[in-house]
């Protein structure tokens, strides 16, 4: 390729990504009342913990489904709903995928974790705090999450809803969910961190 059509790739390819940087700022904080509904292919929630005090060790719960009530001018009224899926956790260890679903989590009689939220309560611009119900194994415990509202923006693809994010942590014990039941429980932390990102689309 010679040195002018290489130049006006170069051009033709900044010329794209600053036509894509307007839309990637176009989010708003002020977003509709309604009732979204969560997209698994951009949510996901990630676990962390301890292993041996020597290590932090990662993983991904299954695929995520639920629905959130939100009205941004009375963030207390917000209702959300989830599920998990916990047939299908990954890590990098294959038998572990299946040890944890199994053996852990006992998929098989409850394939579905869930969280229903009972208070939500708003901390600053964009953060509060959700907490709700927590099913995990047949086992509910309150937990509470620490949320960051992203905002909202129309998509930039045609006929596509409209999109809100959320971020959020939390951190839970396995021994208030009975999750301590395997050979290797001693050798790793009984916190476990949750780092959750979330995208829902408006009904």
């Amino acid at each position: 390729m010679s040195a002018a059509p290489k130049l006006l790739a170069v051009v033709a390819g900044l010329s794209v990504i600053a036509a894509m940087q307007p839309a990637a700022a176009q989010t708003s904080l002020n977003v509709p009342a309604a009732t979204y509904t969560i997209d698994p292919k951009h949510t996901q929630i990630l676990f962390s913990i301890r292993h041996m005090g020597l290590s932090t060790f990662f993983g991904r719960l299954g695929h995520v489904t639920g629905t959130l009530a939100f009205d941004p001018a009375q963030p207390a009224k917000s209702a959300l709903n989830v599920q998990i899926d916990m047939t299908n956790i990954e890590t990098h260890v294959d038998a572990l995928d299946k040890e944890l679903s199994a053996g852990l989590f006992h998929a098989e009689k409850f394939p579905t974790a869930t969280f229903v939220s009972t208070q939500s309560v708003k901390t600053g611009e964009n953060t509060g705090t959700v907490t709700g119900n927590l099913t995990i194994a047949g086992v509910t415990r309150p937990v509470t999450l620490n949320v960051t509202f992203n905002g909202g923006r129309n998509s930039p693809m045609p006929l596509q809803p409209y999109r809100i994010g959320f971020d959020a942590t939390a951190t839970v014990k396995r021994s208030d969910f009975g999750l301590t039941h395997v050979i290797w429980s001693g050798l790793v932390s009984d916190e476990v961190n949750l780092m959750i990102e979330c995208e829902l689309e408006k009904h």
